[in-house]
C-alpha cells in the first residue's frame, strides 16, 4: 500500500514559507528587518543556512500577520484561534519585555479582531498595547486604550484585574489620584460582594491604599490595608477557585460557555499560580511602609516579618523593597548601622533598574549614616534620593527625605544649607498636596 503524500506545509521549508510569505506581502528583506533580526539574518533563514531562534519567529512572524508556530511548522488554524495564538505570543513578548516592533503587530491583529466581529481578542489586544505603552513611558496611549478596552463592555472588577489596576495607575500618574480612589473603590464594593476572592480583594484593597496616599488621607490608607488583610488572610487560594467555579457554573446556566469556558480556565490556573502570597506580602509591605510614616517601628516590623514568610520564591525587587522598609525600621530605632547595612543591601540588587526603589533607599541610607555621625556621606545620600524620588514624582516621600536632609544639616551647623533644602521641601510638599491635581 502506498503511503500518504505529505502535506504541502510539510514539504516547505521555514526558509521558503518565510520567503514565499515575504513576498505575498510585497515586502523586501530589508523591509520585514526589525531590531534584532536584521536583513542579513532573513537572507540566511530563507537560503536554509540559519534555524531561527524563537524569539525572531515570534518577530518574524507579528510583521507578517501569522502565528509563529505556522511560520515555523506551516500548520494552518481557524481563524479565530490562529488570532488567539498570535495574540498569546504577542502578550508574551509584552510581558517579557522584548519591546521592538509590537504595537504594529498589535494593532494589525486589533484591527483584524474587530473585522472579524472577535470582541474577546480585541479588548486583549488593547490591554496588551497599553502594557507596551506603559513600559515606555507613555501614560497617555496607555490610559487611551485601557479605556478603550472597556467601552460598552460591563463593569467585571473580577475577571479584568490587569485593566482596572493600570487604569487607576495611569490615573494616579497623570495627578489625578481621585479618580483612581473612585475607580478602587468601586472595584473593591464589587469584588467583596461577591465574597470568595481573598486575592483580588487584598489587590484593590492595596491599589485603593495606595491611591488614598497619593490623594493625602494615609491614616485612611493604614486602617484599609491591616482590615482587608484581617478580613480576607484566612481566605486563601482555594476560596478564589471556587469562586470562578461558580460563577463558571452560573454562565454555563445562563448560555454563555465562552464565559463558562474562561472562568474554568481561570480557576485551573489559580492552583498553580503563586501569587497570592506576592499579593498578600506587598499588602504587608504597604502596611509596613505607612506605619513606619506614623514612626511606629514594631507595628511595621511586625507586617515585614509576615512579608518575609510570603516572599520565599519572590523577585528580587520585592525582597529589596523588605530590606529598605527593615533599614527604615532600625533608623526608628536609632541603629544606624543596620540602617545603613540593610540599605546598602538593597542598592545592591536592583540598582538603577528601580529608581524609585533606588530613591527610598537612598533615603534609608542617609538616616542611617547621619545617626553613624557621618554627616558628609549622609549629605550626599540624601540629595541624590531627593532627587530621585522628586524625577519619580514621589512627593510625599521626596518630602519627608527632604526634611529629614535638613534635621542633618542643622544639627551639623549648617544653618543656611538646612533652610535652602527646607525650602526644597516646602515646595516638594505643594505638589502632594490633595486638591490641587488637574480635573478632566
Amino acid at each position: 500500500m502506498a503511503s500518504k503524500p505529505p502535506a504541502a506545509h510539510e514539504q516547505e521549508t521555514i526558509g521558503g514559507r518565510l520567503k514565499r510569505l515575504r513576498l505575498e506581502r510585497g515586502l523586501s528583506q530589508r523591509e520585514l528587518a526589525s531590531p534584532g533580526v536584521s536583513y542579513a539574518y532573513i537572507s540566511r533563514i530563507e537560503a536554509g543556512a540559519r534555524q531561527p531562534s524563537v524569539k525572531a519567529l515570534r518577530r518574524l512572524a507579528g510583521r507578517l500577520g501569522v502565528s509563529a508556530d505556522y511560520l515555523e511548522t506551516g500548520a494552518e488554524l481557524p481563524p479565530a484561534e490562529g488570532r488567539e495564538l498570535r495574540l498569546a505570543n504577542l502578550e508574551l513578548a509584552v510581558r517579557l519585555g522584548e519591546g521592538g516592533d509590537l504595537d504594529e503587530a498589535l494593532e494589525t491583529l486589533l484591527a483584524d479582531a474587530l473585522a472579524a466581529g472577535d470582541a474577546a481578542t480585541a479588548t486583549r489586544a488593547r490591554v496588551a498595547l497599553a502594557q507596551a505603552a506603559r513600559a515606555r513611558g507613555d501614560l497617555g496611549r496607555m490610559m487611551r486604550h485601557l479605556e478603550a478596552s472597556l467601552e460598552g463592555r460591563p463593569f467585571d472588577p473580577l475577571r479584568r484585574p490587569e485593566t482596572y489596576a493600570g487604569l487607576g495607575e495611569a490615573y494616579i500618574a497623570s495627578g489625578r489620584p481621585q479618580l483612581a480612589v473612585a475607580l478602587y473603590e468601586r472595584c473593591l464594593a464589587v469584588v467583596r460582594e461577591l465574597g470568595g476572592a481573598a486575592v483580588l480583594e487584598t489587590r484593590y484593597a492595596t491599589l485603593l491604599a495606595n491611591a488614598v496616599t497619593e490623594a493625602g488621607d494615609s491614616a485612611r490608607a493604614a486602617d484599609l490595608v491591616e482590615g482587608t488583610l484581617r478580613r480576607v488572610e484566612d481566605g486563601g487560594l482555594l476560596g478564589q477557585v471556587r469562586l470562578h467555579r461558580s460563577l463558571g457554573r452560573l454562565a454555563e446556566a445562563e448560555g454563555r460557555p465562552d464565559v463558562a469556558l474562561d472562568e474554568a480556565r481561570r480557576a485551573l490556573a489559580l492552583l498553580d499560580a503563586e501569587d497570592e502570597s506576592l499579593a498578600f506580602a506587598r499588602a504587608h509591605v504597604l502596611a509596613a511602609s505607612l506605619l513606619i510614616a506614623r514612626q511606629d517601628a514594631d507595628g511595621a516590623a511586625a507586617h515585614l516579618d509576615a512579608a518575609e514568610r510570603l516572599l520565599v520564591s519572590a523577585r528580587s525587587a520585592d525582597v529589596a523593597l523588605v530590606s529598605v522598609r527593615r533599614a527604615q525600621v532600625a533608623g526608628l530605632r536609632g541603629d544606624g548601622a543596620e540602617a545603613v547595612r540593610l540599605a546598602r543591601a538593597a542598592l545592591a540588587g536592583p540598582g538603577d533598574e528601580l529608581p524609585e526603589l533606588r530613591g527610598s533607599a537612598l533615603y534609608a541610607l542617609g538616616d542611617g549614616l547621619a545617626l553613624e555621625g557621618e554627616r558628609d556621606a549622609a549629605d550626599a545620600a540624601y540629595s541624590e534620593a531627593v532627587g530621585l524620588l522628586e524625577d519619580r514624582r514621589q512627593w510625599r516621600e521626596a518630602t519627608h527625605a527632604a526634611r529629614a536632609w535638613a534635621r542633618m544639616l542643622r544639627d551639623a551647623g549648617r544653618e543656611q544649607a538646612a533652610l535652602d533644602v527646607l525650602d526644597r521641601a516646602a515646595a516638594l510638599g505643594l505638589n502632594a498636596v490633595p486638591g490641587d491635581a488637574p480635573t478632566p
